[in-house]
């Protein structure tokens, strides 16, 4: 049997995570089928177990992926601008609405929810360093725990996330995220 080189074992995996990507984001977490699986990958159940353990384990490396995305765009930019990304480019974060889905599991599943707390704890950290580093330079509202801000911020993403997916107008929500990122700063008294 002929080795598969490492390039086209990494481009098959790429292949598996963009197929389940579309099909999570049709379907959901549960309506994701193994069969549904193969058709949005266009491999077999062999294949792409052959790189992911199971079903849980290919969500939870797409997760992973877009936390790995979304900390380096909070860490430079902040996590609003993330919020301004999926407001721009809808189709990229789509899969996401299957956010109600998690939250069951989550509530139903401790494997899971220790998982999916790990992959979460990423963003939260970067978050968590911008903003002290923006309190620091004084741009930070200083009257509300960082900690707690970023819990705001969490709401707000977790809200913009179930307002996508919901297929609600998202025709406000700039005007939304401008608020939210006003309401995070320092204010500068007018003495």
């Amino acid at each position: 049997m002929p080795r598969v080189s490492n390039d086209r074992l990494a481009a098959r995996r790429r292949e598996i995570l963009d197929g389940a990507r579309h099909c999570f984001a049709e379907y959901g977490y549960d309506g994701a089928t193994v069969k549904r699986l193969e058709e949005a990958t266009g491999m077999s159940r062999g294949a792409i177990f052959h790189h992911f353990r199971d079903k849980e384990a290919l969500f939870l490396a797409l997760a992973r992926e877009d936390a790995e995305r979304m900390a380096d765009v909070a860490a430079q930019e902040g996590l609003v601008q993330v919020m301004r990304d999926m407001l721009a480019r809808p189709k990229d974060f789509d899969w996401l609405g299957t956010r109600l889905e998690i939250v069951r599991k989550i509530r139903s599943d401790p494997a899971f929810r220790e998982a999916w707390s790990a992959h979460s704890a990423d963003l939260e950290a970067v978050t968590l360093a911008r903003l002290e580093r923006k309190r620091q330079d004084g741009s930070l509202r200083d009257d509300v725990p960082t900690e707690v801000l970023v819990t705001y911020l969490d709401v707000v993403l977790d809200g913009l996330i179930s307002r996508i997916a919901t297929g609600q107008s998202t025709d406000d929500l700039h005007a939304v995220l401008d608020l939210v990122e006003t309401s995070v700063r320092q204010s500068v008294s007018s003495n």
